[in-house]
């Protein structure tokens, strides 16, 4: 695999690199990023190795990201229509004015239109929901969405950190409605987190929704520089995911130290290949402050997991995901009762009704 081999973004023409870029490092305004030559110097390097999907936000850094973004690509006029463009709304931008933040049609305009002058573009490729609001009703957030679609503004919507059962209601009223749906899903996804298994998974293979996952990484926590009795100094991000660590989620790190031992990789590679080689994902998230940074993580597309690897490292892995799923994997004994359908063969149901029918 190659950061030049593209693939198409759920059910949508839109060809994207196998690895997004994410930007949320552009700008110093949190402390956490890079400044403005930096960032260039990401973004060349990026380009230069084939990639052209860049993932940012309006917040990001105060909206600094998307102007270094906007900067560097008015800079030559090729290079917007080059680049995939994903940013999103939600933030509150304007202290003081509770129209400034959420997903009511006020502020997704307003958004658009300061995000748009930022960017130096006059359209979005793809432009995420950040969040679920639930105080504004999805019905006017999808009709806002659609009339950018229809004015030229945004070519794509996707949605981010938001319940599957909310995201199939907006799939629905966007197909009853003829409105613009959703390609894709952007959600939190690594070794160390993979509940969306249980509901997002099988929604997004149903409605054709790809899935660019957020902290492939956990927040470096798979990056091999924390091991069990042994946290290093993390940062206030890393701490905060660390207050969740037990000892599962150390055997976890521990796997995958040892599955790069093996194959002579380090272990950030190896959980990003992981995740790169899972059902339904589509470009996952990864974020550089520098042109090393970048090139370390852009070195999983060259691990070759073995079979063996992938199944050591996704059974130490294995979430635990409730109610109904466990009653579903046993389900196919009392439904097939002993039959194969589908290729699936199942037991024997030792409380099935007899070959006549039922008794009563």
């Amino acid at each position: 695999m190659a950061l030049d081999h593209y693939l198409t973004l759920g059910r949508s023409g839109l060809r994207v690199s196998p690895l997004c870029l994410g930007t949320m490092t552009f700008g110093e305004e949190w402390g956490i990023g890079a400044g403005e030559r930096q960032s260039r110097q990401v973004l060349d390097r990026y380009r230069a190795l084939g990639g052209n999907f860049i993932d940012t936000a309006n917040s990001y850094n105060h909206g600094h990201s998307e102007k270094i973004i906007g900067d560097y690509l008015s800079e030559e006029p090729s290079r917007r229509q080059e680049m995939v463009i994903a940013t999103k709304f939600f933030g509150n931008m304007q202290s003081g004015n509770p129209n400034a933040g959420g997903c009511g049609r006020k502020n997704i305009v307003w958004s658009c239109e300061e995000s748009l002058r930022r960017l130096r573009t006059d359209y979005i490729d793809l432009y995420w929901m950040h969040c679920w609001d639930y105080h504004t009703p999805i019905e006017e957030t999808m009709r806002a969405l659609d009339d950018l679609v229809g004015a030229g503004k945004v070519r794509h919507i996707g949605f981010s950190n938001t319940p599957g059962w909310k995201v199939s209601q907006a799939q629905m009223l966007a197909a009853m409605r003829h409105w613009e749906p959703a390609i894709a899903l952007q959600l939190e996804y690594s070794l160390l987190e993979r509940t969306i298994e249980g509901e997002f998974f099988p929604m997004a293979e149903e409605f054709g929704l790809g899935i660019t996952p957020w902290s492939p990484l956990r927040f470096g926590l798979l990056s091999g520089k924390y091991r069990r009795g042994d946290a290093g100094e993390p940062s206030a991000r890393q701490a905060a995911g660390m207050r969740n660590l037990d000892d599962s989620c150390f055997d976890i790190i521990e796997t995958v130290a040892a599955v790069a031992g093996e194959l002579e990789t380090t272990p950030a590679r190896v959980a990003l290949n992981w995740v790169c080689r899972q059902p339904r994902i589509s470009s996952p998230i990864i974020g550089a402050r520098t042109v090393e940074q970048l090139e370390d993580n852009l070195g999983c597309l060259d691990v070759c997991l073995t079979d063996e690897h992938l199944a050591r490292l996704s059974a130490i892995s294995r979430p635990a995901l409730g109610f109904p799923h466990h009653f579903i994997e046993r389900s196919p004994t009392f439904r097939n009762n002993g039959l194969t359908i589908n290729g699936e063969k199942a037991d024997t149901n030792p409380m099935a009704m007899p070959e006549s029918g039922s008794l009563y």
